[in-house]
């Protein structure tokens, strides 16, 4: 079940952005001037090219990437040509395997949150239902429908539920109909398979997902995905408010920040 918020002081969710600070140590501006520029080629670059490049003399790139060589972050091959070394695949799946996309989540959910007011959930597909992981709210925001971290609900009843269903074959959607028998909570719960079938279509059409009181009388949600490197729906994003309030205005950047979090896992469209 759902709680409203009343309005109360709260900072525990402002947060600050900010630009990157300029690189002012000029041996690393150059090493990373040289590492984008091989990563830029598909194949093996010259000495020459690299300098052309970057616009490093080419005595100077030729240094840098004799230590690059020497930290295997860059390797040279027999023709004298140089690509990306091994050591940054491996530094690649260190950061991979520390991403948590709870971590990566939060700051773009709580961006959302200024712009709609309301409450942004984080929640992800176990095995029949979601879970509520994580959440962006402010109480100062007023009347918000606060969801409990942890809390579950049915995958067919809930707007990131239908996101995950909508990733599942046919067979796979009539196994859930048959296992939970597409019980309703509400008067408008899918509860028949044709309907949540006709639902499941739409969603993969237009790439969002709605919950329209069928959780719970008064609540509305809408739901966008969160894919890993693989391409893999693992997380739902959703913005959940009262029903006369939900704007579809919210949709733009509810899908914009999903993507934000999807890139920042490593997903390329």
């Amino acid at each position: 079940m759902a709680r409203v918020s009343s309005p109360l002081p709260d900072a525990g969710h402002a947060g600050i952005g900010g630009q990157p600070p300029h690189i002012t140590i000029q041996v690393l501006e150059r090493t990373m001037q040289l590492l984008d520029a091989l990563a830029g080629q598909p194949d093996p670059v010259s000495l020459k090219e690299l300098a052309q490049t970057t616009g490093l003399h080419p005595s100077t790139a030729h240094r840098i990437l004799n230590d690059l060589v020497s930290g295997r972050y860059v390797d040279r091959v027999d023709s004298g040509m140089y690509c990306l070394g091994m050591r940054l695949l491996e530094l690649g799946h260190l950061v991979k395997g520390r991403l948590n996309v709870r971590d990566v989540a939060i700051a773009p959910m709580r961006r959302l949150h200024r712009i709609t007011g309301q409450t942004v959930n984080l929640s992800v597909r176990q095995g029949d239902e979601i879970v509520y992981i994580d959440r962006a709210y402010s109480e100062r925001s007023g009347m918000q429908v606060v969801r409990a971290i942890g809390g579950r609900a049915p995958l067919h009843l809930t707007s990131t539920g239908k996101l995950f269903l909508s990733a599942d074959d046919p067979r796979l959607i009539r196994g859930y109909a048959a296992r939970t028998g597409l019980t309703g909570h509400t008067r408008n719960s899918l509860t028949e398979l044709e309907q949540l079938e006709a639902e499941l279509e739409h969603v993969r059409t237009e790439g969002y997902a709605r919950d329209n009181e069928e959780l719970e009388i008064g609540v509305r949600c809408i739901a966008a995905g969160v894919r890993d490197d693989t391409g893999k729906l693992i997380a739902g994003l959703s913005i959940s408010a009262p029903a006369d309030r939900l704007q579809d205005d919210w949709i733009a950047p509810l899908m914009d920040t999903a993507a934000q979090i999807s890139d920042a896992l490593g997903y390329e469209t």
